[in-house]
């Protein structure tokens, strides 16, 4: 990374009885994904918060912005940025990450998980490895810097995975995904008002969401070659957070072999669940879970694929993604109940 020198201080105050070995920075730490990275970080058994960094509510208590951590934590927002820690995220907007990286030195020892998109294609060119553990683990686990995925990228992802690895994807796709409004991040817009939200969907960038360039890069990683169509309808919906992806394409194989396909690709992934019956989407909300459902329609393989967007497609996986790197047992403070009502 290119990285240009500043000085860095922290000042900030810790629960005496969190001090648990992994010391964590946070940088941009008043947004949706950042509440939910620092709610799972309080309770990770092997970790501690040096600092949340913020611009915007320096001095304020983490819990007066972040209201359900009330009685979790006393730890303040800093201006400052300590290099006292062994791993930072970044929490910021799309394109701040690279910008805060080039006017921020930090030390070689630091490592980094972005959660931005701005290092997730190398054709780009950068050091980052694409923060899938479905995909890339062996890689995170060697790694220093990783470009966390998208939230319907994952979705999208690992419903097609398997089918890849098998160089199975020999026809278009097409993806109808849904979306709840905590997606479009924390910062109030015309579309994200509940007068509009409220009762009412809508479509956005058909065929052109920004995520498409990262779900095609992770198919030809395994499927070299693939030059099919991907279709993707965006669409926003009326709920706070989830995704529930329906993913269609035509397909040879007979559901018993797409149902053990999917079977043997995930049958070391303690995320990835393989649901017998049509799932809905409670069953993932405030999880690090995918959930799949699989069936053969006519001449169509159809999967549906259910997150979490701010946890599985976020700060959950930034934090198993901090679990392999550190050499943690993958789960280590992700064991998390689904709010099923």
């Amino acid at each position: 990374m290119n990285n240009k020198s500043t000085k860095s201080k922290v000042s900030t105050t810790v629960l005496p009885f969190k001090s648990r070995g992994l010391k964590v920075g946070i940088i941009g730490g008043a947004g949706y994904t950042a509440g939910e990275l620092i709610r799972i970080l309080l309770h990770h058994p092997k970790v501690e918060i040096n600092f949340i960094h913020s611009n915007s509510q320096e001095g304020k208590l983490i819990s007066d912005i972040h209201q359900d951590l009330l009685g979790e934590t006393y730890l303040s927002f800093s201006k400052n940025i300590s290099t006292d820690v062994d791993v930072i995220f970044l929490c910021m907007g799309h394109g701040k990450s690279k910008t805060f990286l080039e006017k921020n030195q930090l030390p070689k020892h630091i490592k980094i998980i972005d959660l931005s998109r701005d290092f997730r294609l190398k054709n780009e060119g950068n050091d980052f490895i694409y923060g899938l553990p479905e995909l890339n683990k062996s890689k995170i686990q060697q790694s220093n810097y990783i470009a966390n995925c998208g939230c319907f990228a994952t979705a999208i992802q690992l419903a097609l995975l398997p089918l890849a690895n098998t160089q199975q994807l020999k026809n278009d796709i097409h993806v109808h995904a849904i979306t709840g409004s905590t997606g479009a991040g924390q910062n109030p817009s015309s579309t994200t008002h509940f007068s509009w939200r409220n009762n009412n969907v809508s479509i956005y960038k058909p065929f052109t969401h920004q995520h498409l360039g990262e779900i095609h890069q992770s198919i030809e990683q395994l499927q070299n070659g693939f030059e099919q169509e991907i279709n993707f309808l965006p669409v926003r919906g009326n709920f706070s957070r989830g995704i529930f992806a329906s993913i269609y394409t035509k397909t040879d194989l007979e559901e018993n072999d797409l149902m053990e396909l999917y079977k043997k690709y995930y049958k070391d992934e303690p995320f990835v669940f393989i649901s017998p019956n049509n799932p809905s989407l409670k069953q993932v909300i405030n999880t690090n879970k995918c959930i799949l459902f699989i069936k053969k329609e006519g001449n169509k393989a159809f999967i549906i694929s259910l997150i979490d967007n701010l946890i599985k497609g976020a700060s959950g996986q930034a934090v198993q993604n901090m679990n392999l790197i550190f050499g943690f047992k993958e789960t280590e403070g992700l064991g998390l109940k689904a709010m099923a009502f």
